[in-house]
């Protein structure tokens, strides 16, 4: 699903991951994590797709919700186990977004 209808400016979380062979636990776990992050203040909605690269962008109404998620428990053993287990290669990119429109038929 794609997110829509946020007010501007916000921002967006950036998490684009090369997974190892090693992903026992791994979707299971993805699943956990954005529906914990659903329940965090200033969420604002999430988009993902996983194929050979994984891509996940969450939007968030402040850098200090941002930095809350990032500390996290749950979501800081988590990021975790993926450095240790299931990323081969991550990249994170936090972006203000100051203006976004769309398009639906």
């Amino acid at each position: 699903m794609i997110v829509s209808n946020l007010k501007t400016p916000y921002y967006a979380v950036i998490f684009t991951t090369l997974l190892t062979d090693d992903i026992a636990g791994y979707l299971e776990t993805t699943v956990k994590m954005e529906l914990l992050a659903t329940k965090q203040k200033g969420f604002l909605g999430i988009e993902s797709a996983r194929s050979e690269i994984g891509i996940t962008v969450s939007y968030w109404n402040s850098l200090e919700a941002i930095t809350q998620w990032k500390h996290n428990i749950e979501h800081t053993e988590v990021r975790n186990r993926g450095r240790e287990q299931w990323y081969q290669q991550y990249q994170l990119r936090i972006c203000k977004v100051e203006r976004d429109y769309d398009f639906k038929k």
